[in-house]
């Protein structure tokens, strides 16, 4: 196996760690996870469960490629903001599970992704309640169209902002300054959809300490985004549209 595949297990081992932690932490009487336990568990297809079961498929695609941008460059400031963002998204994904096995709710969701959001969207009626996948692929890796909160479903793409796996293969294969420019495009366009699913959290979901934690999420990726624009910028290189 490469160096990135070991880097992104032991991601997912430290992720279920601290899930694991959460979940002792709350029975100890823990503070913060103990909070996000404390009111009634929420309903299976609410928001606060939609919103964990989503961002954590989303924040595994960005630990993911951030462990590929490692080990194709060797450019001080952006295996900084790589390792930041791959450890960070890893501890809060640990947090989102932690949360779901607290609830005693599945990881897992045969509804549409971001399905949860649809009371912020009008027209969206139509849309099945429910959440998506465990971060491992789940039951609509393999679709290759349809539409999730105005979302084309493709190629691996499976919510706002997530590269599709052409993308994710071409990531792979870059080296230096080219890894860098379409790691950082990558990453903005993805943190632009991590962002909008976090707002919908802070407006949406019920429970204290979760609303908290993705207007966290909204702070630091919005200040991230400002740093990317600036890497890229050195580089000769905008933001996608």
């Amino acid at each position: 196996m490469t160096r990135t595949h070991w880097a992104a297990i032991t991601a997912v081992v430290l992720a279920l760690l601290v899930a694991a932690a959460a979940t002792v932490a709350t029975a100890s009487g823990g503070a913060s996870s103990g909070q996000a336990a404390s009111a009634a568990a929420p309903a299976e297809d609410s928001a606060d469960a939609g919103f964990a079961r989503d961002m954590a498929v989303h924040h595994q695609q960005a630990v993911e490629m951030s462990f590929i941008v490692r080990d194709r460059t060797e450019d001080e400031d952006v295996r900084r903001l790589a390792y930041d963002i791959a450890n960070t998204q890893a501890n809060q994904r640990g947090m989102l599970l932690g949360w779901l096995d607290l609830w005693e709710l599945p990881k897992i969701s045969m509804g549409e992704p971001m399905a949860w959001m649809a009371s912020e969207q009008s027209g969206t009626a139509e849309q099945k309640p429910g959440g998506h996948g465990d971060g491992h692929g789940g039951a609509h890796d393999g679709q290759s169209g349809g539409h999730s909160g105005g979302h084309e479903v493709r190629d691996g793409s499976l919510m706002p902002g997530m590269a599709t796996r052409t993308e994710i293969a071409a990531l792979a294969e870059a080296e230096g300054r080219q890894a860098e420019i379409l790691y950082l495009q990558l990453m903005t366009v993805h943190h632009k959809g991590g962002v909008v699913m976090a707002r919908g959290c802070a407006d949406l979901c019920e429970i204290g300490t979760e609303r908290k934690l993705a207007q966290g999420m909204v702070d630091a990726q919005e200040s991230e985004m400002a740093l990317m624009a600036d890497l890229l910028k050195q580089r000769g290189a905008k933001p996608r549209a």
